[in-house]
């Protein structure tokens, strides 16, 4: 394996000086050897540049387009990649969180590299399991909510739709009993009117019978005025003589 420390002193000033001129590229680990993308910055904890560690490294050698992506895991917002650095032959190992190197381990073993990069893969699953499940709880409180608010409005609606309901109910009801009212004066009108139409019926059949009776029908006679009613005839003067 070879170290920063192994490096002649002259080598080591070139790489310190040339991390500090790197361009800085794009953060997607599949654009790091074309230099598209931006590299995640070192941790604030991390070691002064001036020693050279292994993250400025990194990003020097990411910042020339020196490196050449071999794998990369992402789970939630933490990744995983396995870079490697042709002329030197080493390999390049980073955990990293978005834009931010945890970790950086470098190694000229392939075996080495490929077990490395097996753990850092697998502690980005342990990593992003938190992240993930925060992502799928605001998911559910989200869509939760969302039904909160539907249901709230089709309560209203139904609330809406059953007071109605219940206002036609009352407007039947009152309409039915006043049929029922104007039902029960027209049976009446109709009994009373039935009882004429009977009496007029009676009087029309007498009727009728007396036009189809053959015997003479003569109107009562007048009868003659009592005695004392007649007026006083006077008697002639020889009537006396006579008896």
């Amino acid at each position: 394996m070879r170290t920063m420390d192994t490096l002649p002193a002259w080598l080591c000033c070139a790489v310190l000086a040339l991390a500090g001129m790197g361009a800085v590229p794009d953060a997607s680990a599949g654009r790091w050897q074309r230099g598209e993308a931006e590299v995640p910055a070192a941790p604030a904890n991390s070691e002064d540049a001036g020693i050279g560690n292994t993250v400025s490294e990194l990003q020097r050698l990411m910042g020339n387009r020196e490196l050449t992506e071999l794998r990369t895991t992402y789970n939630g917002n933490y990744g995983a990649s396995l870079l490697f650095h042709a002329e030197s032959m080493n390999y390049y190992v980073a955990l990293f969180q978005e834009k931010e190197f945890w970790r950086v381990i470098r190694t000229d073993a392939s075996e080495s590299a490929e077990s490395l990069y097996q753990t850092f893969a697998e502690q980005t699953r342990e990593l992003a399991q938190v992240y993930l499940d925060t992502i799928r709880l605001q998911a559910g409180k989200a869509y939760s909510e969302k039904l909160v608010v539907l249901n709230e409005r089709r309560l209203r609606g139904l609330q809406q739709e059953v007071e109605q309901q219940r206002q036609q109910s009352l407007q039947v009801s009152h309409a039915l009993q006043e049929r029922k009212q104007q039902a029960v004066a027209l049976s009446s009108d109709l009994r009373a009117t039935n009882t004429q139409l009977e009496a007029l019926d009676q009087q029309i059949k007498a009727l009728q019978a007396m036009q189809v009776n053959p015997a003479l029908s003569l109107p009562p006679s007048t009868p003659p005025p009592a005695p004392d009613e007649a007026p006083a005839v006077p008697l002639p003067e020889h009537a006396a003589t006579l008896d």
